[in-house]
């Protein structure tokens, strides 16, 4: 049996969302910020599942915007997992069909259910024989989390940093220097090989962000 973490990427939605699908060997597996928007990209997600014989252990959103959380609620009722994100982040995700509305979009209320249970710093959520470390890194958002797994050299940031840059602090509870002080203290901090998995755009390294990105210069 491959043991080794594999991670599925898909973009979805109208701001293209880094979706993503963490399994191994075993067929258990978490599906991390679930943006579907669309029957065609709820069609996607569930198809790739049923391809590959996956269990969904855990629905994990790394923070509380509207493009994350789009397909929440399809996910649970699909799934039967339970929601995992993090407590601080209930301020914005309870106004979700407002966030949603201003989009463009036609939410109900289904869409959003309740966490099943809250993720905090230092908590290991664990599925096959992975282990996800729970880092919590404010600043873009309350409710931030990333999640690090050390045996497999990778990090999953949401909108904390991206290739060559860094979240937005100008939305609701953002904070530009706690974003800075998390990303250099909890990011920074692990081995420049580290495959980091941002909420948007193309996976980079700690490496290549210590060297390269330009909001990270003292």
């Amino acid at each position: 049996m491959d043991t080794g973490l594999k991670i599925k990427v898909f973009n979805f939605n109208m701001i293209q969302v880094n979706t993503l699908v963490l399994y191994d060997g075993t067929k258990e597996a978490v599906i991390v910020d679930p943006g579907m928007g669309s029957l065609y990209e709820q069609a996607a997600l569930t198809d790739f599942v049923k391809d590959n014989s996956l269990t969904i252990k855990y629905i994990i959103n790394t923070h509380p915007h509207i493009d994350h959380v789009l397909g929440n609620g399809y996910c649970v009722s699909t799934f039967k997992a339970p929601l995992l994100m993090h407590e601080a982040g209930l301020g914005i995700y309870t106004r979700s069909m407002a966030y949603g509305a201003a989009f463009g979009l036609s939410c109900e209320k289904s869409d959003f259910p309740d966490p099943d249970q809250y993720i905090k710093e230092g908590d290991v959520i664990q599925f096959g024989n992975q282990a996800l470390q729970v880092l919590y890194t404010p600043g873009h958002a309350d409710g931030s989390v990333c999640l690090y797994v050390p045996a497999s050299n990778c990090v999953i940031v949401g909108d904390v940093l991206f290739a060559d840059s860094i979240g937005r602090s100008d939305l609701p509870t953002g904070n530009h220097a706690l974003l800075i002080e998390n990303i250099q203290t909890k990011l920074m901090t692990l081995p420049d090989t580290t495959v980091v998995y941002p909420g948007h755009g193309p996976t980079t390294t700690i490496g290549s962000e210590k060297r390269d990105n330009p909001f990270l210069r003292i």
